[in-house]
């Protein structure tokens, strides 16, 4: 297992809305935590532990562990939304292209962090869960744009465009799982691989 800390400290601007930099400081060390024991094997001690803080610390911030992981949700699938969007206009293949690369790219790079953010939602609270399930809704409804354009414009042969869409979207999430840096790909290999791939499923050409 790679070491959580250098992809902790590249992760501060994802967490730069999270204030004050106490509770940012408590929230990446909640994710570093979870990402090693997993969220139920995680006591609020070890959270306080990995932040330097006192275990009293983490309850002046979040009212509970399940905040906790609730607000890494959030901001996960906030960022990976917007990574998945903030895409430049062109034609539909390369639309698509771009925003698989930079989607399996970014669950390569923080591959820690967003085993956390797909892989532990059985623990929200149903309210928290609703919220986090419309941000995956958002995402699959950006992924259904891409497809559906390039359907449109005869640029790709896709007979289940729902089903097309949910392939992509299991296709870069499951690098979270799987993904080690020791393997011999980096992540923006893995970013052109199943952007390539991604493009073979549709049935267009490959950039």
């Amino acid at each position: 297992m790679t070491s959580t800390r250098g992809e902790f400290a590249l992760l501060d601007e994802t967490w730069a809305s999270v204030t004050p930099p106490a509770a940012r400081r408590m929230l990446i060390a909640a994710a570093a935590a979870f990402s090693v024991r997993g969220y139920h094997a995680t006591t609020t001690r070890d959270i306080a532990a990995q932040a330097g803080m006192s275990p009293a610390a983490v309850y002046i911030h979040y009212r509970s562990k399940e905040e906790l992981l609730f607000q890494i949700s959030r901001v996960g699938h906030t960022t990976s939304l917007s990574v998945l969007t903030r895409v430049p206009d062109g034609p539909p293949a390369t639309r698509l292209a771009a925003a698989v690369r930079a989607f399996a790219s970014w669950h390569a790079e923080f591959h820690t962090t967003a085993r956390v953010v797909q892989y532990e939602l059985s623990a929200l609270t149903p309210e928290h869960l609703a919220e986090v399930v419309e941000l995956r809704r958002r995402i699959e409804a950006a992924v259904r744009d891409m497809v559906e354009a390039g359907v449109r414009a005869g640029d790709f042969d896709v007979p289940d465009v729902r089903g097309a869409v949910l392939a992509v979207l299991s296709l870069c999430i499951d690098v979270a799982r799987w993904f080690k840096p020791d393997r011999g790909r980096t992540p923006e290999e893995i970013g052109d691989l199943y952007a390539d791939l991604v493009l073979r499923m549709v049935g267009a050409s490959a950039l």
